[in-house]
């Protein structure tokens, strides 16, 4: 057991104190919520007045349990702190969504992914038990056995739940470095049969595969990304200074390598929220060397774009060129891989974005989750898009044709950003039956917002 879980031990339990103190001030029939310095979605919300509950008590690492491979994890944690805390014992969650700033809880009730979900699943499926803060404000531990029904309608929903207070996750061991190498395709459908292959068999030329995603930049050029954890030593790049990671892995043809140290390769998406960054200008060479190191990270962006939707100025900018508004189109949304080159042909032929992340997924466990209900032993591909295009005759129209798209291609969308459905297709895709069976029994005066409520009507 890691030191000083002692310590942390009391500082969780006054945090889950000063928790449950400011769930007790809200008044009787007033909404509940978090107050959170940072966020990780991107969809509209209406503004409150309403007071917020304290979770400054509830952002570290409580305790880690070296040989048993697990950690006991507050659930406003970053990931950022996590892997700092872990990495030490040579340890690492089984996956680590890509921003520094997502915080366990928030992967978990929210979902995440990465470069390790082809084998590792998503956040959620690591979780051994969680306390979680329920709108009746009970502080309840959910299991496989104990609250089953909650510890399963969890995650995605959001926080209509309730709120992760600690949880316990599994870890598993890494090495110091990851191997690269950066596979070059000039047609999308042979990008997505090589990946089913690595999918299916966890290996490349014979040679095991420990990380896998994929960036498409057009239909004649696209990459796999394949990691291997390696503890040979020798030289390692930096993209965390004039070099940025996405452009380092195109070339020509054939296969370009590269090696990270383990942390670097973690947060390679951080340094510049994939290829966001360019929208600051970030990336132009000028600006990247006035722009300091240590706000070339997710968190600086996100600030940046709060304030841009706030003031509007890309419409504004827009409207001095003469140009229409325009419509962000920020997703990832998990199509089976058997129809991926399907949706990215349609996706390039009529949505103006790139370039395109790839992850693959695949549940670790014989059973679907029922708010997200991916098919156990299936593979999907998440795809993610985040830009904005001009927009159409009518709200939100490119989101919506997306929608349709996903859904006739046995789809989901995630739901950190805008939605459009109508409630009988929401309850269709995220299991309506199963979410209201939980609510009620575990927010029965609906102190926390409804999920279709939050995610579609931006409550």
């Amino acid at each position: 057991m890691s030191a000083p879980a002692t310590d942390a031990r009391t500082t969780h339990a006054a945090g889950v104190e000063r928790l449950l103190a400011s769930y007790r001030a809200v008044p009787p029939g007033s909404p509940v919520r978090l107050a959170k310095r940072t966020s990780n979605l991107f969809r509209s919300r209406a503004a409150t007045d309403a007071p917020g509950l304290d979770t400054s008590g509830l952002t570290h690492v409580i305790s880690i349990d070296v040989e048993a491979r697990t950690a006991d994890v507050a659930g406003m944690c970053t990931y950022e702190d996590l892997v700092a805390a872990t990495l030490p014992f040579g340890l690492a969650p089984l996956v680590v969504p890509q921003l520094k700033t997502i915080t366990l809880g928030g992967a978990v009730t929210g979902l995440g992914i990465e470069s390790t979900s082809f084998r590792n699943g998503l956040p959620h499926e690591s979780v051994l038990e969680m306390d979680i803060l329920t709108g009746a404000g009970e502080v309840l531990t959910a299991s496989p056995i104990e609250h089953a029904d909650l510890f399963r309608a969890f995650p995605n929903s959001y926080g209509t739940l309730g709120y992760a207070v600690r949880l316990r996750i599994e870890l598993e061991p890494v090495l110091p470095f990851v191997a690269l190498t950066h596979l070059r395709f000039h047609a999308v459908a042979d990008l997505l049969a090589a990946m089913e292959g690595i999918v299916e068999t966890g290996q490349y030329d014979s040679v095991p595969v420990d990380y896998l995603d994929g960036v498409v930049f057009s239909a004649e050029e696209s990459y796999l990304c394949v990691g291997r954890r390696t503890a040979a030593s020798g030289p390692v790049s930096d993209y965390t200074g004039q070099q940025v990671f996405y452009r380092s892995i195109q070339h020509d043809d054939g296969a370009a390598r590269d090696r990270l140290t383990t942390h670097d390769y973690l947060w390679r998406w951080d340094t510049d929220w994939f290829w966001c960054s360019e929208a600051f200008g970030a990336q132009h060479p000028l600006v990247r060397r006035l722009w300091p190191r240590r706000l070339r990270r997710s968190r600086s962006y996100a600030t940046l774009m709060r304030l841009e939707r706030r003031y509007d100025l890309g419409n504004r900018i827009e409207a001095v060129k003469g140009l229409p508004p325009r419509e962000r189109v920020i997703q990832d949304v998990e199509v089976p891989i058997e129809r991926c080159a399907e949706f990215l042909d349609w996706f390039l032929e009529h949505v103006p974005i790139e370039p395109i992340w790839l992850c693959p997924l695949r549940l670790r466990g014989d059973d679907a989750w029922p708010l997200y209900p991916l098919e156990p032993h299936r593979s999907y591909v998440n795809v993610g898009f985040w830009s904005t295009v001009p927009v159409g005759a009518t709200e939100g129209e490119t989101n919506r044709s997306i929608e349709r798209e996903v859904s006739a291609l046995d789809g989901h969308k995630s739901l950190y950003s805008d939605a459009f459905y109508s409630r009988s297709e929401f309850d269709a895709l995220y299991g309506g039956d199963a979410y209201r069976v939980a609510k009620q029994r575990y927010d029965p005066d609906s102190r926390l917002h409804e999920l279709y409520a939050k995610a579609v009507q931006r409550r």
